[in-house]
């Protein structure tokens, strides 16, 4: 039986580049796959997912107000059976929009992948991830280190001299602001005022932990 899979983590695990591997496998077996990833991401030209390690592939892009359910059936009728849809960015899935890839999974029998941040800079849980975390079948966490060694499950947004910043709107995709993986006890450290993080360290905008 088909089920739908949500494979969460902090930034800089290499999301991305886990779901470009599993979409590779399929292909490989002669299976045929559908990315999806939200049209508000357009890093790398539209219509492309792609990893920081240099992996990239085609994908169909969806609005905030798109019916994926909807969306995945077009493709079939267009193109031919699928084996497997994947979902890229998947916190910025709306509540419908998950409930429309469990669809999916329950009506088309099409397992579904999704990829995605689990909380935000003021710690506070994505709006696709947290129905997500609500209704998905298998619920997979892809770790990923603090720079103090320990285990990183919080992003913290911070400003050119590396304080945190802890206002503004929640997906800021290309901005100036950027955005670094802490571990929980480092993010209030560093959320309170009371440390910051240094700049060379890996800190890219958000979504570019891929």
């Amino acid at each position: 039986m088909a089920k739908l899979y949500f494979y969460y983590s902090a930034m800089n695990a290499g999301k991305t580049t886990t779901l470009l591997q599993s979409a590779y496998n399929y292909h490989e077996r002669g299976m045929r796959t559908l990315i999806l990833t939200p049209a508000l991401d357009n890093r790398y030209g539209e219509g492309v997912v792609a990893s920081r390690i240099g992996l990239k592939a085609n994908a169909c892009r969806f609005s905030a107000d798109e019916d994926l359910f909807v969306l995945v059936e077009a493709d079939i009728a267009a193109r031919g059976a699928l084996h497997c849809v994947f979902v890229d960015e998947a916190q910025f899935l709306t509540r419908s929009q998950v409930w429309q890839i469990s669809d999916v999974v329950d009506r088309l029998n099409i397992p579904v992948l999704a990829y995605g941040l689990r909380t935000d800079f003021r710690g506070e849980l994505f709006e696709g991830s947290r129905y997500l975390l609500a209704w998905a079948d298998n619920l997979e966490e892809i770790k990923t280190i603090c720079h103090t060694g320990r285990k990183a499950t919080m992003v913290v947004r911070v400003d050119e001299q590396g304080r945190a910043v802890t206002e503004g709107p929640q997906v800021e995709i290309g901005g100036n602001d950027r955005y670094v993986s802490v571990s929980r006890a480092e993010f209030k450290k560093i959320s309170e005022g009371s440390g910051r993080i240094e700049l060379q360290q890996s800190v890219l905008p958000l979504g570019e932990g891929r």
